[in-house]
């Protein structure tokens, strides 16, 4: 490479810094100027007419500002860094198969199984973002395994469940203290996929008495349910999301032994078969929208004879599915987790056997400077 000529009052220092007193701004040297159809060129404007420079950083920067640091003589933007689970506080009592509620500062599980399997649990814990309370224990038989939850921490639904092998079609209301008696369903099950709220749910497939799953849906007002249009795949123990008039149901299984893909959109009056996801998948999670959702944990393909405890999380922007680098310390499934956005989700609890008393909670890529010479 040739001699290095310095142009623009010698704004490219030693070590290949840039002086940012000025700004690349400056005359052109005629010698220098080497194209003929430019040879009426002599100088050019500071690139500070388009990229603004700071002395040290914006305050505060919104994603994709670019700004000239001319304390540090770098180029900088504002993008994001990287997801991630963090280690929450344990559950008093392990655990699997729970019904759960709320978010990662605000949660609730209740039922399941307890180490050693199968024994029935009613207990009922709450989550404040850093350590799990004893609650009022849920009712029988809704303190069984395979219950569905949905809501917040404070207004929370439970609807069908498995308790000491008699399925149910009980609901009950949990208000952060008490349960309350909802409405019973109008088929019995256990393991339905969930979405909405304590007043406002959505109980989609299920596994029915007999080890049959089904295609049957219904919605809950907050005092009666009523059958609606049925999904066009039948499965249990898989994942939903949304609210009652716009969610997702997705995986599950349907035979016992093998995973689904399929998945679905409830538009308030009909299913469409939308984008499957990359994956097999049942007994994980889901939280979030229709346009910003995902699924987490859960048992992979192929799982029979040997299960395949899944770690990650696997997002839904409305169109395509798209595995997140961020994964879970802890591959799990029946397991609680939940939450109105795809950015609040937990995880606690769950299998493999003897169940875990471990509590994750997702962390979102938060907005980070970068220099563009490191990127």
């Amino acid at each position: 490479m040739g001699t290095r000529t310095r142009n623009f009052a010698n704004n490219i220092l030693s070590g290949g810094t840039i002086d940012g007193t000025d700004f690349l701004s400056g005359a052109v040297a005629a010698p220098n100027i080497a194209n003929s159809s430019a040879v009426n060129v002599d100088s050019i404007p500071s690139i500070s007419n388009v990229i603004s420079p700071v002395a040290g950083d914006p305050p505060s920067p919104s994603l994709g500002d670019i700004w000239y640091n001319s304390v540090a003589k770098k180029l900088r933007y504002q993008g994001f860094g990287v997801a991630s689970w963090a280690t929450g506080g344990n559950l008093n009592t392990a655990r699997g198969w729970v019904g759960s509620a709320g978010n990662k500062t605000a949660a609730v599980i209740f039922g399941g199984s307890i180490n050693p399997y199968p024994t029935f649990t009613g207990a009922t814990e709450e989550y404040d973002g850093s350590s799990w309370t004893s609650g009022t224990n849920a009712p029988s038989p809704l303190s069984g395994v395979g219950s569905t939850g949905v809501g917040l921490q404070t207004a929370a639904l439970s609807f069908g469940a498995n308790g000491a092998a008699v399925y149910t079609n009980n609901s009950a209301h949990y208000d952060g203290s008490s349960w309350t008696a909802g409405g019973n369903m109008n088929n019995t099950s256990r393991d339905r996929n969930g979405a909405g709220i304590s007043t406002a749910a959505l109980g989609a497939n299920a596994y029915l008495p007999g080890s049959q799953a089904t295609t049957a849906s219904e919605e809950y007002d907050g005092s009666s349910w009523t059958t609606i249009t049925a999904t066009g795949s039948a499965r249990y123990e898989g994942m939903g999301f949304g609210v009652q008039t716009s969610a997702i149901v997705c995986g599950g299984r349907n035979p016992p032994t093998s995973n689904l893909t399929a998945a679905e959109e409830w538009n308030g009056s009909s299913w469409t078969a939308i984008t499957s996801l990359p994956q097999g998948t049942h007994k994980g999670q889901g939280a979030g929208t229709t346009t910003d959702g995902c699924v987490f944990g859960g048992v992979g393909s192929p799982f029979y004879p040997t299960y395949n405890y899944l770690n990650n999380k696997v997002d839904y922007d409305g169109s395509t599915w798209a595995i997140s680098p961020a994964t879970m310390a802890t591959s799990r499934s029946y397991f609680g987790g939940d939450a109105t956005t795809s950015s609040d989700i937990y995880a606690a609890g769950g299998s493999p056997t003897p169940y875990t008393s471990a509590t994750e909670e997702f962390e979102p890529a938060a907005p980070l400077t970068k220099n563009f010479a490191n990127d």
